[in-house]
């Protein structure tokens, strides 16, 4: 067996196992602890499209908190909500949901809103995360911090773009804009 089939099926099963576990009908059905308490209701966001990023403050990507802010300024008028979600499930964020906040605000001025730390990726995700692993497969979970999860204003999955996609990407644009209201 070659270590591709071995990751495919590694990936299958953990799938499978989110698929049991996924009880949502679309993104709009969930809801988050916010990074600076209280909550985060999705429904909040129904009739928008959400960019649902898994950030990480200590991280090769962590520049890229500055291309999801240009987007949020450049689209959140004509209804775009970039929504960060930091995780340490990478081993590459502060411990605490105030480290987190303070980072964001000093070295990025961040303004949209962003979630307590969550899991993404395995049986311990967020029920946000495990949704979307069964609504997109396996391009849909997060292998690594800055995944960018593109949701349709009405809470289906409409797009994912890797790490490596930054938010500045033409594509990524092209995407956001077929999917805001009114488009």
């Amino acid at each position: 067996m070659t270590r591709r089939s071995l990751q495919t099926g590694a990936m299958a099963l953990t799938l499978s196992a989110l698929a049991g576990m996924a009880e949502a009908d679309t993104a709009f059905d969930h809801r988050f602890t916010a990074l600076t308490g209280g909550e985060i209701s999705m429904a909040d966001f129904a009739g928008k499209a959400v960019l649902v990023v898994n950030t990480a403050s200590m991280c090769g990507y962590t520049y890229q908190y500055q291309g999801l802010q240009d987007l949020a300024d450049r689209y959140g008028a004509r209804g775009l909500v970039v929504l960060g979600v930091p995780s340490d499930d990478f081993r590459q964020e502060f411990n605490s949901a105030d480290e987190v906040k303070d980072f964001c605000e000093v070295n990025f001025s961040i303004t949209f809103p962003m979630t307590d730390i969550e899991h993404v990726t395995g049986e311990d995700a967020h029920p946000f995360y495990r949704w979307a692993a069964v609504e997109g497969g396996a391009p849909a979970v997060p292998r690594w911090n800055f995944h960018k999860l593109l949701i349709a204003p009405d809470g289906s999955l409409a797009a994912s773009f890797p790490t490596r996609t930054k938010p500045e990407d033409p594509e990524v644009a092209a995407r956001i804009e077929a999917v805001l209201p009114g488009s």
